[in-house]
C-alpha cells in the first residue's frame, strides 16, 4: 500500500470525530513533509528556509479553582521540521484544554510548545496573548497588486509553464488577493493573500497572476502550495532571491501562514491581512 496515502486515510480531517474537552496530546496528527517535497524534486535538500506561523483564536482552559481562562495562541514551526500538523487535529487538540486545569498561562504555553514540537519533530515557538488586547494587528501586504491586471484566464490546474520573466533585472514585491486552492481531503476551498518579493529578471505580471489563479482547483495543504510556488517561480523565472508568504483565511478559528525564502529574510511579523 502507498504509505503517504495510507497515512492520509488515517487523518481525522473529513471524518466525523468525537470531541474531547479533556487534555489529550494524542489528538495531534502529524503529516510528514517528505512525500510532497519529493514530488517537487526536493529530496536532496531544501532551497529555502522559513516557518509556518499559526494563530488560534479559540483557546480556553480552567485555572486551579475551576474558573475559565481564555487566550489567543500563536505558534511557529520551522520548515525544516520533518512533519507538519494537520489543522483539524490542532483544533481538536486545543479544544481538549477546555475542561482541564492548568497552573496558568505559562503552563499552557509550555504544554502546547512541547506537544506541537513533539508532533512536528522540531522545536515550536509558542506565545499566548489576551483575547481582548493581544490579537495580531491588521496590516495589508506591502507591494504592487496583480489583481487589476487586465487579462483572460482559462487555466485552473497548476501549470508552471504559465510563468515568464525577461530582462532587465529588478527588485520588487508583488501581491494578490485572488489565490484559492482546495483541501486535498475534503475538497473545501482555502483562500489566501499571497506576497512574492524577488530580485532577478522582471516577472511578467499577467503570467504570474495566471499561474497563481491556476491553483484554483489544486488539492494541496497550505504549506505545500507555498513551497510549490517557490520552486516553480525560482525554476521558471531565474530569480536570484525570492520570498513567498501566504496568509490563509481562518478555518475552525485557526489561520495558517507559511513563509519560504532564500533571501536570508527574517520571518515576517504575525500581522493579519484585512481578509483575516
Amino acid at each position: 500500500m502507498n504509505a503517504p496515502l495510507d497515512n492520509l486515510r488515517r487523518n481525522p480531517l473529513g471524518r466525523v470525530t468525537p470531541n474531547s474537552d479533556r487534555y489529550d496530546a494524542a489528538l495531534l496528527f502529524a503529516l510528514p513533509r517528505a512525500p510532497q517535497r519529493d514530488a517537487l524534486g526536493l529530496a536532496r535538500g531544501l532551497p529555502f528556509t522559513g516557518v509556518d506561523i499559526w494563530t488560534a483564536y479559540e483557546l480556553t482552559w480552567l485555572d486551579r479553582r475551576g474558573k475559565p481562562a481564555i487566550a489567543i495562541a500563536s505558534f511557529e514551526v520551522p520548515c525544516e521540521s520533518p512533519a507538519m500538523v494537520e489543522s483539524k487535529s490542532v483544533k481538536r487538540y486545543l479544544g481538549s484544554f477546555a475542561q482541564s486545569q492548568f497552573d496558568g498561562d505559562e503552563h499552557v504555553r509550555a504544554t502546547i510548545a512541547r506537544d506541537i514540537g513533539a508532533a512536528c519533530g522540531a522545536p515550536a515557538i509558542v506565545g499566548l496573548s489576551g483575547a481582548n488586547s493581544g490579537a495580531p494587528a491588521i496590516v495589508p501586504f506591502a507591494g504592487a497588486s496583480l489583481d487589476l491586471v487586465p487579462l483572460s484566464i482559462d487555466c485552473y490546474e497548476v501549470d508552471a509553464r504559465l510563468l515568464a520573466a525577461s530582462p532587465p533585472n529588478v527588485a520588487e514585491t508583488l501581491t494578490t488577493e485572488l489565490f484559492r486552492s482546495q483541501c486535498p481531503v475534503t475538497g473545501q476551498p482555502d483562500y489566501a493573500s499571497v506576497q512574492l518579493a524577488y530580485e532577478g529578471p522582471r516577472i511578467d505580471r499577467a503570467a504570474l497572476l495566471r499561474y497563481l489563479v491556476s491553483y484554483r482547483r489544486h488539492p494541496g495543504f497550505h504549506e505545500d502550495c507555498v513551497e510549490r510556488i517557490f520552486v516553480d517561480v525560482m525554476g521558471r523565472c531565474g530569480c536570484t532571491s525570492l520570498s513567498v508568504y501566504a496568509r490563509f483565511t481562518r478555518r475552525g478559528g485557526i489561520d495558517i501562514n507559511p513563509f519560504r525564502t532564500n533571501a536570508g529574510t527574517a520571518r515576517p511579523e504575525n500581522n493579519r491581512t484585512p481578509r483575516q
